[in-house]
């Protein structure tokens, strides 16, 4: 698809002589030229955005102005709302729940303005190799800074992964063992690599960060912090902390075992402290999970809240829509 790089303007009433590519908030892509005037918000110089979604954007006002050879033409238009879009970013968005979160907000484009983190080119490809993409290591803080730059909030779904050891025979009975490839663990990617991510996004004033954990963090001894000798869990938690202290507004979800299945037919549940992994609804499904992450963006009820989440089965309950009262349900703050 065909993009344009535009800034957000505003359209002078008489006629602005076009300015050369040299001129100072010239936008060389579009002839588009940058206000004087003062934003109330803090933004980037250019934001890329789909030629689609930039006439779907425009044709949202009474009259655009268009450019004669001799500058615009005599109408007035002042592209504000482009400061009213929320710029997200979500890293680890080459992941399985990454992918989702970056997919549902580029379809939200009257909303949010989408950025992605991944750790490799190939990831890039992967979900389309955008210019909203950037490849970045989260173990390395400076490397994180372009894609932090002006962005209103943080979704954190970055994660370490165990391995299976090669040669497990199932047949033979027995389990599994499980590693950690070197500079992968727990501690450098789960917690060191999310204080990086919170440290540059507080810096670069993040209005707030969505960090997305698991259940299970209350027991030291859950299986998922033997996988690898990692305690995977344990640093989890110790990030989700950090947050919690950091004066940053947060959400922290704690989600239950992910499935790869369809979302939005379920009644979720939220809990705390690993109540739900008591019952028998201990799992969510990745796309329920990327919904919860972006409407925690939209309310105040999701600040400074942390929680589990998990759902009922399909078919039983009501299926969730009402977000706000779905946070408005969490009294716990860790």
């Amino acid at each position: 698809m065909a993009t344009l790089t535009c800034v957000p303007l505003i359209f002078s009433s008489s006629a602005v002589p076009v300015p050369s590519s040299k001129s100072l908030g010239h936008c060389h892509k579009c002839n588009c030229v940058a206000s004087s005037l003062p934003l109330t918000r803090k933004i980037l110089d250019c934001c890329t955005l789909s030629f689609h979604n930039f006439i779907s954007f425009s044709s949202s006002f009474s009259s655009l102005s268009t450019r004669t050879n001799k500058g615009f033409r005599r109408k007035t238009v002042v592209l504000a709302s482009m400061a009213d879009l929320s710029t997200v970013l979500i890293t680890g968005a080459g992941g399985r729940t990454g992918q989702i979160v970056y997919k549902i907000l580029k379809e939200r484009s009257d909303q949010f303005v989408a950025r992605g983190l991944v750790r490799t080119p190939e990831s890039k490809e992967k979900i389309g190799g955008s210019d909203d993409v950037f490849v970045g290591d989260i173990r390395d803080a400076s490397s994180l800074v372009p894609a932090m730059q002006g962005i209103d909030a943080l979704i954190i779904l970055t994660s370490a992964g165990a391995r299976m050891k090669p040669g497990f025979d199932p047949t033979k009975g027995g389990r599994p063992e499980f590693y950690f490839e070197d500079g992968a663990y727990p501690e450098q990617v789960d917690w060191i690599g999310q204080k990086n991510q919170i440290d540059v996004a507080k810096e670069a004033g993040v209005k707030q960060i969505v960090l997305v954990g698991s259940m299970g963090g209350t027991n030291l001894n859950h299986p998922l912090n033997n996988l690898g000798n990692g305690n995977i869990l344990v640093w989890k938690r110790k990030a989700e902390q950090y947050l919690a202290d950091s004066g940053v507004p947060y959400t922290i979800i704690r989600a239950g075992g992910l499935q790869d299945r369809d979302g939005g037919i379920r009644q979720l549940l939220v809990g705390k402290d690993d109540e739900l992994l008591q019952t028998e609804t201990r799992t969510i499904v990745r796309p329920d999970v990327a919904e919860v992450c972006i409407q925690a963006l939209k309310f105040e009820e999701a600040k400074f809240k942390a929680f589990d989440l998990a759902s009922k089965p399909e078919g039983v309950g009501t299926p969730t829509k009402d977000f706000k009262a779905l946070f408005s349900l969490i009294t716990t703050r860790f």
